[in-house]
């Protein structure tokens, strides 16, 4: 199945959600960690920067904790960035659990790619054009002591605070927020300014 590719950054709440969905969709995916994104100011924060930038697609489970999660990321994002992809109500229980959730229906993380990508075309989600721009890496951010190194945690709160990102990123969601924001041609300049001030200070 061709991956559908989508320049809107696309918010699940869970990290197995989005290891399904990766499966189908070629897109940033934030995961709100259920309901800690109530308290996680710096979640809260990132949410809203890659709303303002890039536009989000909503996609929670279709019970009623998916809809509070759903009512409190419109609240962050601008109502007019979102769009909210509703899944079927499907009864079922993810194998990976004992049981099935209190409701009964299955989340993003036990639905077939089928399904998901009928609700996304429901819900007016069209795919982006061809994206050619070149992703940032894992061996960027080391290149720069953002990633693997003793220092890194400290130097990507201080990379964060220059580039206007939220602090207490970890390495994954920095490199998320990074690609879904910058070109990787546009990092590197941001990146060797950062470096500069560092020397100078």
């Amino acid at each position: 199945m061709k991956l559908i590719s989508l320049e809107s950054v696309v918010i699940v709440e869970g990290k197995y959600d989005k290891i399904n969905l990766q499966n189908y969709i070629d897109a940033t995916i934030v995961t709100t960690d259920g309901f800690r994104v109530f308290k996680d100011k710096n979640k809260q924060k990132l949410i809203k920067l890659l709303c303002d930038k890039k536009g989000a697609v909503i996609i929670t489970d279709s019970d009623s904790a998916g809809a509070q999660i759903r009512a409190f990321l419109k609240n962050i994002c601008k109502s007019d960035n979102i769009i909210n992809v509703y899944l079927p109500q499907i009864k079922g229980k993810e194998s990976r659990k004992d049981y099935p959730s209190k409701q009964g229906f299955l989340g993003a993380e036990g639905l077939s790619g089928e399904i998901i990508l009928a609700a996304l075309k429901k819900s007016g989600v069209t795919a982006a054009g061809e994206d050619s721009r070149e992703k940032i890496t894992k061996t960027d951010l080391y290149n720069y002591s953002l990633n693997g190194q003793a220092n890194s945690k400290s130097a990507r709160e201080s990379f964060a605070a220059f580039a206007g990102l939220p602090g207490g990123l970890s390495s994954n969601a920095f490199l998320d927020a990074l690609n879904a924001i910058f070109t990787r041609e546009t990092f590197l300049t941001e990146a060797n300014k950062w470096r500069q001030q560092q020397v100078k200070n």
